[in-house]
């Protein structure tokens, strides 16, 4: 009785020392707290996931504790390294020291990421207005949208950056003058290029653990393997249509970023929202941490991912396929897209998940469609139907999973064309010659002699271009190329049966010894002799070697027994472009085609003649393939719907735009062409008995819909950026 007493006295005791603070306004904040034994003070809290991390009275960002990650909801909604408050100070400071640095491959604006900074908060406080700018700039002329995918980083471009007050003043303008100020970026592009593109964006990716403020998506890591399927629920949105996810192993050009890779999902998303008008609040990038291999980022005391090497083998295949399922156990009919895997695991993820689940993966199967679509624009360039591209003789140089994913979409289509039995297929394999790096002619350097050969060469050579390090840590080097800038690379070789370790996915395409010896080729061959010999009718580059396309191999392919050639520099970021539209039509000559991966500017060739750059941009295939998938409901995305996508895409182009060079439409049509794209996605599904029908479209609706309802069925349930009636309703 004695302790019920104590305990009702205590508790009266309080009643009453709450009723003296009640007039007292100061003492209504304390009274939420209470001593524990250690004397430690907690705070109650009425808040959890997402609304805690957005309060900034209690948000404590990455030094939440596991424990309090748990006990708030907050595991895989914050980057899985806990910083004590002392790490995430330096991090502060490191990242001020930051605006100073110089880029990889140039001097960057000391003001670069102070406005990346400005424009990413927009994005944090108001989707709408973000959104409403990348939508306004996919409407504009092809000069000022461009910008907006440069590097995949176009959400840099979500607010006018010539307005630098439009965030700080916290106030909505109206939207109309958006027009007239585009001029003015237009006019000062040179200025604002590297704000949304290299450097700015090299630093932005490579240093996003100093950048970080506030986290955006979610992040699955090796931590957390057993929790994920409970983990997803921490994602506040009841629908997610779309998810882009990466593991950060082979980011853009930049190789292992680790957890930094999640700008990527982010970027790719905006475009989704913006081209596809799929809604923002049912997006999710998702980042998974399965450690890093990048010994910098292992060594950095402030990187906010697992600081261990990367999961191989059955650990690493083992996350991603609890991540799988614990994502489409809360989301059913969700799309997943795979971003920047590396080659490794892109095929073998693709393969295992592609006939269980409704997911694709961009860099192989996206960038193959744009490829393809370009290809067959290409022969209607050369004035031919699209039905002869089973006799263009192509180069390809890469052998890696865009290249491969190129390949087997290119090979697809042609043996679909001369009539999809296993004689067309094995025809069309024989159209293509792949060139990959690989190291021959290998000797052997002691570490003292590199060091005095690099000694004489820098002080001879006008400009020595070397990889230092790896070219010391390295057992062997092979020189491939010299002149006077000095260049240490790979060699670049013809793959045939002869090659030793050869890669199980160009297998397929590496030519008979015979037959490349009656050609003049042997296993190696380098690229020049391989366009000398073969006389193609497309180079086309998937290397991520800049400059690969030298004069050599320029000059080879004025050969050509086309009487209009194309050329593909198709390699991301620009610095890794094959050769330059410059360079191509100066060597090559003007009656060429040319696409590449990265924007460039068109070039005059005089007497009021264009040469056409084409850019072969994955963002006019990704938006319509994933909303066709997502407005037709189909259980997967099959590779007839991506070769209807590729196709409506190749079709797009007027007679007359091809016959000027023009393969790709202007970004500026990006809503439509999504919704061509969309569409045609759509149909095909609905043709291969796949659609399951969407909300209340339901499959036996949708095959009722002609070619022009299924269009106006796609733009009415594409998302626009207004705002809309808010109307508060208690809980």
């Amino acid at each position: 009785m004695s302790n019920v007493s104590n305990q009702i006295r205590a508790s009266s005791s309080l009643i009453k020392r709450f009723k003296q603070r009640m007039t007292n306004p100061a003492a209504l904040v304390q009274c939420r707290s209470f001593t524990t034994l250690e004397g430690h003070r907690p705070t109650i809290v009425h808040k959890r996931s997402l609304d805690i991390l957005h309060d900034p009275w209690f948000n404590k960002g990455t030094a939440f504790s596991m424990t309090e990650r748990d006990r708030l909801d907050l595991r895989g909604l914050l980057p899985p390294n806990v910083m004590s408050s002392e790490q995430q100070i330096q991090r502060f400071m490191a990242d001020l020291k930051r605006l100073q640095v110089q880029a990889r491959d140039g001097p960057s604006d000391p003001n670069a990421l102070a406005k990346w900074r400005i424009l990413n908060r927009l994005h944090d406080r108001n989707e709408t207005m973000y959104f409403k700018s990348i939508y306004l700039l996919c409407s504009l002329d092809y000069e000022s949208s461009m910008l907006a995918y440069k590097h995949k980083w176009h959400f840099l471009l979500s607010v006018p950056l010539w307005r630098p007050d439009y965030c700080s003043r916290h106030t909505d303008y109206e939207l109309s003058p958006f027009y007239g100020q585009f001029k003015v970026l237009i006019a000062n592009i040179e200025e604002y290029a590297p704000i949304v593109y290299t450097p700015t964006v090299g630093l932005a990716c490579q240093n996003y653990s100093g950048l970080f403020r506030r986290p955006r998506g979610m992040y699955f890591s090796a931590e957390d393997r057993g929790e994920m399927m409970s983990m997803v629920y921490n994602w506040p949105a009841e629908q997610v249509d779309m998810i882009v996810v990466t593991d950060g192993s082979r980011i853009l050009g930049l190789g292992d970023l680790g957890v930094q890779g999640i700008g990527i999902t982010i970027g790719k998303l905006d475009l989704y929202v913006a081209a596809a008008g799929i809604n923002p609040q049912r997006v999710l990038p998702v980042m998974i941490d399965v450690g890093t291999n990048n010994e910098k980022l292992l060594k950095d005391p402030l990187y906010l991912g697992l600081q261990e090497h990367r999961l191989d083998g059955d650990e690493y295949i083992a996350v991603i396929d609890e991540f799988m399922e614990a994502v489409f156990t809360r989301w059913p009919h969700v799309i997943v897209q795979f971003e920047d895997f590396q080659s490794k695991w892109a095929f073998k993820l693709l393969q295992r998940y592609r006939n269980a689940y409704r997911m694709f993966n961009d860099d192989v199967q996206g960038t193959a469609g744009v490829a393809i679509a370009g290809l067959l624009g290409a022969v209607r360039a050369q004035g031919r139907p699209m039905i002869d591209f089973p006799k263009q003789k192509i180069v390809v140089a890469g052998a890696g999973s865009a290249g491969i994913g190129v390949l087997n979409a290119a090979r697809k289509t042609m043996a679909r064309m001369l009539g999809n039995n296993e004689s067309a297929f094995e025809s069309a394999g024989r159209q293509f010659w792949v060139v990959d790096a690989k190291v021959r002619n290998v000797t052997y350097w002691p570490r003292i002699l590199i060091m005095n050969l690099l000694s004489v060469l820098t002080r001879y050579c006008k400009t020595t271009v070397i990889d230092l390090e790896s070219l010391v840590e390295a057992p062997r080097i092979s020189f491939a190329y010299c002149s006077s800038t000095l260049n240490f690379k790979n060699v670049h070789g013809l793959i045939t049966e002869q090659r030793e370790n050869i890669d199980p996915q160009a297998l397929p395409f590496a030519r008979k010894v015979k037959e490349a010896s009656h050609q003049g080729l042997w296993e190696g061959a380098s690229l020049a002799e391989v366009v000398r010999e073969v006389k193609p009718d497309v180079l086309l580059g998937l290397s991520a070697v800049g400059g690969l396309f030298s004069k050599e191999v320029l000059e080879a392919l004025k050969g050509s027994t086309s009487t209009r050639p194309a050329i593909f520099a198709m390699s991301n970021p620009t610095k890794n472009a094959e050769c330059t539209p410059e360079e191509a039509f100066s060597i090559v000559g003007d009656n060429i085609i040319f696409a590449s991966g990265s924007p460039f500017k068109d070039v005059d060739l005089g007497n009021g003649h264009i040469g056409h750059c084409n850019q072969g941009n994955n963002m006019y295939l990704f938006p319509g393939i994933g909303l066709g998938t997502l407005l037709s409901g189909s259980r997967i995305i099959s590779d007839g719907m991506l070769q209807a996508a590729a196709e409506c895409l190749a079709a797009y182009m007027t007679e007359e735009e091809v016959l000027k060079g023009i393969i790709y439409p202007s970004t500026s049509r990006i809503r439509d062409i999504t919704k061509e794209v969309a569409a045609a996605v759509v149909k095909e599904a609905i043709e291969e008995d796949l659609a399951e029908g969407y909300r209340e479209m339901d499959a036996r609706e949708l095959r009722k819909l002609s070619q022009e309802e299924i269009e106006e069925y796609v733009m009415n349930n594409m998302w626009s950026p207004d705002y809309p009636t808010l109307v508060y309703k208690k809980d």
